[in-house]
């Protein structure tokens, strides 16, 4: 089968930065699905793991996490699928990607294809739905009331990949008042059109903006975007006993006015609970996905 792989990190500019390769059909075993890719997404994730992981002497490494296609065959353990089915899903970093003809990738991280979908669309979405999925009800946990909080949540890059699905999430799944930035007047309008009950120009302070609206210090913010320069400003936004979620950005963790534990998390969503003073960062438990596989 056709892959797309490399085997040395290096500028993307460079002709081998990925290669054609041809490699060998794999088999399905125990609970792995071997599906026929129809359309690919790079995230940035793709981007970090070329331009630093290196495979084995002699190896090649395929990118590519999120993936739409058919089921060809199943291992003999498979309860959820069988050949013929349209699925979609985001594998697991420990494993082969998906940028080939065939990937093999277990069961239990897949999902069928939305009928409303066409395969490109559904494949853009696994990666963003599920950080958003995870930021929102997982680690900020917007669900659980926040005393003296206007019930409000505040999206920062609100017209992005994860941004737009936490707007529709929050929207369709929680009763609060749905903040979203966006800078230009076309995103603006994208902002809207998903779900959003107010728009915020995020090239402006946030601060007086957030004033204007009159609904009082926002229970939850968060930011799928560098927030380094604009973490003051943030931070003096949310309410007293509020969250503010953002994902993993070096910039902002090297500026933050308050000590940082050590976390390890998949999808990279840092919380800060910021009615701790004196040790602001936390973290909430990891999604106990039914029966999840390491790797995701």
């Amino acid at each position: 089968m056709r892959a797309i792989a490399y085997k040395i990190p290096q500028a993307i500019s460079a002709e081998t930065s990925l290669i054609d390769v041809e490699l060998p059909v794999p088999t399905p075993e125990g609970r792995d699905i071997l599906v026929e890719v129809k359309a690919i997404s790079v995230n940035p994730v793709d981007v970090k793991v070329r331009a630093n992981a290196k495979p084995e002497p002699d190896q090649l490494k395929v990118l590519g996490w999120d993936a739409a296609g058919i089921v060809k065959a199943v291992g003999p353990g498979v309860k959820l699928f069988q050949p013929g089915d349209s699925v979609f899903y985001a594998g697991a970093i420990d494993r082969p990607g998906a940028n080939s003809e065939f990937h093999l990738v277990d069961e239990r991280i897949v999902g069928k294809k939305p009928e409303t979908l066409d395969f490109p669309a559904a494949a853009a979405l696994p990666l963003t739905s599920l950080t958003a999925w995870e930021a929102l009800f997982d680690r900020l946990k917007v669900n659980d009331p926040v005393p003296g909080a206007a019930n409000a949540i505040l999206i920062i890059g609100g017209a992005g990949g994860v941004g737009s699905i936490a707007i529709q999430l929050a929207r369709a799944l929680t009763n609060l008042t749905v903040i979203a930035t966006a800078s230009r007047p076309e995103t603006q309008k994208w902002a809207y059109d998903l779900g959003a009950h107010h728009v915020l120009d995020h090239s402006k302070p946030l601060a007086q903006q957030i004033d204007q609206l009159a609904l009082g210090a926002p229970a939850f913010v968060f930011s799928t975007t560098n927030t380094a320069d604009h973490l003051e400003d943030i931070i003096q936004l949310i309410a007293p006993q509020g969250r503010f979620g953002l994902i993993d950005d070096p910039k902002v963790l090297d500026v933050m006015p308050f000590k940082r534990k050590a976390v390890s998390d998949p999808l990279g969503v840092d919380v800060y609970p910021l009615a701790v003073q004196d040790q602001r960062h936390g973290r909430a438990a990891q999604d106990s996905h039914r029966d999840r596989p390491a790797g995701r």
